[in-house]
């Protein structure tokens, strides 16, 4: 059975933390930042403040992963929690919080595109693609671009497995959109370039 194109963005695997909230960080949001789902890549913009990466990564790395956000609501008058940041509803005095994984060790699943990754990627460097996010569930569209495999030191993750537990489950057939393991590569965290 084929594997379904259903990107999910980066799923958190494993780290040092443990559940719920492993080794989530709180940062500052642009408060006129585009929306940023669930498993969106997030890099440090010039302010201080993180901004949904786009996939094309400076030399100081990314920021970590998003999962998470409060902000006070314009249009609901009150504190949200959410797992994804909108890009709108809030005044522009108003600081927006968000929650990332950025810890050096963590891990993450994340689906491949059409170019399915095979025992070879394991140990390359990666890119990905941002895909579009799902407003109804707040789900990133990210996915694992294997045509960027390299090694290439500024790729932003390392494949460090593929996904084949439980054999037949989703994402586990070899080929297109099947399930991966990486690391960061270039994380702001184990990074020495400023931005």
């Amino acid at each position: 059975m084929a594997n379904t194109n259903a990107p999910f963005g980066f799923s958190q695997y494993s780290g040092n933390g443990s559940a719920p909230t492993y080794e989530q960080v709180a940062v500052q949001i642009a408060y006129n930042a585009s929306a940023i789902y669930y498993g969106d890549p997030v890099e440090p913009d010039a302010n201080g403040q993180v901004i949904r990466s786009d996939g094309t990564i400076a030399a100081a790395g990314i920021a970590g992963v998003f999962v998470g956000c409060q902000y006070l609501s314009v249009s609901q008058k009150r504190t949200v929690w959410s797992n994804y940041w909108p890009g709108s509803d809030v005044a522009s005095s108003q600081t927006v919080i968000g929650y990332i994984i950025n810890d050096p060790n963590a891990k993450f699943v994340v689906q491949t595109g059409s170019t399915g990754a095979t025992q070879s990627t394991v140990n390359l460097n990666i890119g990905f693609d941002i895909g579009s996010g799902n407003t109804a569930n707040g789900l990133s569209g990210a996915f694992a671009d294997v045509t960027t495999a390299a090694v290439t030191t500024t790729l932003p993750f390392r494949v460090v497995g593929l996904v084949v537990d439980p054999p037949g489950s989703a994402g586990t057939e070899a080929g297109a959109y099947n399930r991966i393991i990486v690391a960061f590569n270039n994380v702001t965290t184990k990074n020495a370039t400023g931005i």
